[in-house]
């Protein structure tokens, strides 16, 4: 369930100190816009941001950059934020097709993916953010011993996302059909609000960390 019609949204999301404008002018130059060489960590398809606040307000020696495609969503982010910004988190509003140009080879140290849109016909399974052409892309502006976490509740795009990996070249370094349920993946978790709802249903929750 999308946000998407918030009349004024871009116009508010452009005037907010917490949102790079133009993030394809900082490719490369991210640690001038933080002003330290701490490491990078993104998480694409933010949604409202409570996942990535809670876990910039955990970890003040990471920075954090949450993106979002949708401004209706960005701004109810911005909104929860703007009255406590943290210096180590910030904002983009873009497609992730386009984060090879905004990230340069090597510049990120961990990608989150979190309940992502699963697009379930198949004709647009090049569009889910766990497919080989994504992980393609992460591929490119990952550390060389970055990781990659993913989350979902849908498990066919779960077992999608698995049958995957050999093709793009990463391996599983954990995974779990029932997160919640297993102790030790579930040491530091931090649930979004989609996670919340879902698994206060009884829904299990699927979460694999990968690496090349």
């Amino acid at each position: 369930m999308r946000l998407r019609n918030i009349t004024g949204s871009k116009d508010m999301i452009a005037e907010s100190p917490l949102v790079i404008h133009e993030p394809e002018m900082t490719k490369g130059k991210w640690k001038n816009v933080f002003g330290n060489n701490h490491d990078l960590h993104i998480e694409i398809g933010m949604g409202k941001g409570k996942f990535l606040y809670t876990l910039a307000g955990k970890n003040p020696e990471i920075n954090y950059i949450g993106i979002e495609k949708y401004s209706s969503v960005l701004l109810r982010a911005l909104q929860k934020m703007e009255a406590d910004p943290l210096p180590n988190l910030l904002f983009i509003r873009m497609d992730a097709e386009e984060i090879t140009e905004v990230f340069d080879r090597g510049e990120v140290s961990r990608i989150y993916l979190n309940f992502s849109d699963p697009w379930p016909k198949d004709r647009h399974a090049k569009r889910r953010l766990p497919s080989r052409e994504y992980l393609a892309r992460y591929d490119q502006i990952l550390k060389k011993d970055g990781i990659l976490e993913f989350k979902t509740d849908n498990k066919e795009l779960f077992e999608f996302a698995l049958e995957e990996l050999p093709f793009a070249g990463w391996e599983i370094v954990k995974k779990t059909f029932d997160l919640h349920h297993d102790m030790e993946m579930m040491e530091g978790n931090i649930m979004t609000e989609y996670e919340e709802k879902f698994s206060s249903k009884g829904n299990p929750i699927c979460k694999y960390i990968i690496k090349r």
